[in-house]
């Protein structure tokens, strides 16, 4: 997910964020962050600043996660090359809970990508924040923290993806996790990442799990654990009152091991190859060319964007569009940057007949002044809450496995990615389906590194998405029309109360829907006879030698969920494969089977 209101500025003396600070060049690039650049040669002669054993591309979730496990034995040499900043202690932006749609709308530790426009979407446009910084989009992230379901896991297993199936995943879950709930046979209780459950009492958040269950829904105590379907509190990766990103969770700890080193605001713009064997990496620092050999294996770990982008530049991907771009194949790849996949969800709003919303919070200076010192001194109260606190999955219709359907529930409300503010007390409810049938793909607009790959998502393609889509606005109505919500509930802001024929509605998701921010699938892991596949199920380049990809973009299809939690199990997963190390033992754990057909 996510976007949020704004809840604290002006901290720091009326100082105003410019919420949008660079504008998007027609090639895809930055006004403010992009120079000239030069496409340097390589030979075998080419001289390498160092070497180490493994050098990692992207400290994003994934990479974080592998900077500390394979350095955390002292045995390896490793380097963490990252395109942005670090995510520096005195930056609140990034560390106050509510404080993250000041990233989401900036590019200060943002790529911040613009798709094509959407032929299946009156040709809009969207943008697409993606994280550049330490942490990758942990960092901009809303913090939720969802698995998806274990039967996504299973369908990777029998697409391919050999030794990925929910038995074999969920252990690696419970070791990066440790949860203030304690441990259980799907918690875990001694892992880097902190997960907690929301603080705030807002009326809200009940009203819409009561809601739900009001409808037929079925309570669910843990949306991560025996049982997904159903309506409940939220987890989130916070801890103290503070964003708990990938880099505070794995990356900052590390820091002091003399076997790891990083770069920062280095752009990589080529892995090296020798033949087929990748042998180092070529980046840019302070408008000069570096290059890193890496004696074991360079590991692309720049998520769904930047790792097929990467490989493209490198010669890996179809060789007719390399071609086209003057760029030597040294695979054909034609897998490469294709299969994109996301999550597109839509706000259903309301306004609110009480005051007991973000409005007052997100739109008045001097209560967000108050709400900044107190979290600055204490990590309390509204600051320290993405505030979507409450959720779940319902099934869009009978005969499926299992939920097609997310909510976030928020006690606000928000336009444009939060980049309009709402002049009224409003709640509304993000809601999307989780298994698109429309593929899209990423390709490159030039050779040149710095321009933004052509990025086409193509939403809503399938009749079968349209149609999900329509439903998920009747059901969400259906949920807010109970009577749960009469003493809170007003007039309906969005959709509104015109917007009645199925047409109507499909006019509506066209025009209002976009992405959840989970673009996943450019890479993916299959089994090596499969021409599409990008990697082998330990994550190896098919075809090729000492490069591997950890990511998001290496997942077979995108999960029923969030992203941030899966991409750091996998990363977990790979680094024992890396490290040669016998996986974790397989889980036992239940999941629930979803009722008969005709029952919610």
């Amino acid at each position: 997910m996510q976007r949020i209101p704004r809840i604290v500025g002006n901290l720091f003396h009326g100082i105003r964020l410019v919420r949008k600070t660079c504008l998007p060049l027609s090639n895809g690039g930055h006004q403010k962050n992009w120079k000239n650049f030069r496409i340097a040669s390589y030979s075998s002669r080419a001289v390498f600043s160092k070497e180490y054993d493994y050098v990692i591309v992207g400290a994003g979730s994934a990479g974080c996660v592998l900077a500390n496990r394979l350095t955390e034995d002292g045995q390896h040499d490793v380097l963490v090359v990252e395109a942005g900043p670090k995510d520096y202690s005195w930056d609140w932006r990034i560390h106050m809970p509510s404080a993250l749609q000041y990233n989401l709308s900036s590019d200060t530790y943002n790529w911040y990508y613009m798709v094509e426009p959407q032929q299946h979407m009156d040709n809009r446009v969207m943008y697409w924040p993606r994280g550049r910084v330490w942490g990758g989009s942990s960092a901009l992230n809303a913090m939720v923290y969802i698995r998806g379901h274990a039967y996504d896991y299973d369908g990777w297993e029998a697409a391919g993806a050999k030794g990925w199936s929910y038995a074999d995943c969920l252990p690696y879950f419970r070791k990066s996790q440790t949860h203030e709930l304690g441990e259980d046979d799907y918690r875990g209780g001694s892992g880097p990442l902190h997960v907690s459950r929301g603080k705030m009492k807002n009326p809200l958040f009940k009203a819409f799990i009561e809601a739900a269950m009001q409808c037929g829904y079925p309570y669910t105590e843990d949306l991560n654990g025996f049982q997904q379907e159903g309506v409940g509190p939220m987890d989130m990766t916070t801890y103290k009152g503070k964003r708990w990103s990938a880099s505070q969770a794995y990356l900052r700890p590390s820091l002091s091991r003399k076997n790891l080193k990083t770069e920062t605001k280095a752009l990589v713009t080529r892995v090296l190859f020798e033949g087929t064997k990748a042998v180092g990496i070529e980046y840019v620092k302070d408008s000069q060319i570096r290059r890193m050999k890496a004696k074991k294996e360079v590991i692309l770990s720049g998520g769904a964007i930047n790792s097929p982008q990467l490989l493209m530049l490198s010669g890996v991907g179809n060789h007719t569009d390399l071609k086209r771009h003057g760029i030597s194949t040294v695979l054909n790849k034609p897998g490469v940057g294709q299969n994109l996949q996301d999550h597109l969800e839509l706000y259903i709003q309301h306004e609110c007949k009480k005051p007991i919303t973000l409005y007052k919070s997100s739109t008045n200076w001097i209560n967000m002044g108050l709400i900044g010192i107190q979290w600055l001194t204490s990590h309390t109260g509204l600051g320290a809450s993405s505030h979507l606190e409450s959720g779940g999955f319902i099934r869009s219709r009978d005969g499926l496995r299992h939920p097609d359907i997310q909510f976030h529930f928020l006690p606000s409300a928000v336009i444009d990615h939060g980049r309009i503010v709402v002049d009224r007390e409003a709640f509304q409810v993000h809601v999307g389906t989780l298994r698109a049938t429309s593929r899209g793909f990423l390709t490159l607009r030039s050779p040149n590194p710095r321009d933004h790959p052509i990025i086409q998502p193509n939403y809503l393609e399938t009749e079968e998405d349209r149609r999900d889509l329509r439903q998920s606005v009747k059901l969400t109505r259906e949920i807010f029309s109970q009577k749960a919500f009469d003493e809170f509930r007003g007039p309906e802001m969005q959709p509104g109360p015109n917007v009645k024929t199925d047409n109507e509605i499909d006019a509506f998701v066209r025009q209002k829907g976009d992405s959840a921010y989970h673009p996943s699938c450019t890479c993916k892991m299959g089994d090596e006879s499969d021409p599409m596949a990008v990697v082998n199920s330990k994550g190896r380049l098919i075809g090729a030698e000492g490069i591997r990809v950890v990511d998001s973009s290496i997942m077979p299809n995108v999960v029923s969920g969030n992203l941030n939690g899966p991409t750091i199990m996998m990363a977990e997963k790979l680094a024992d494969v890396i490290r040669g190390r016998d996986p974790l033992p397989k889980s036992s754990a239940p999941v629930y089977n979803t009722p008969s057909a005709g029952q919610r």
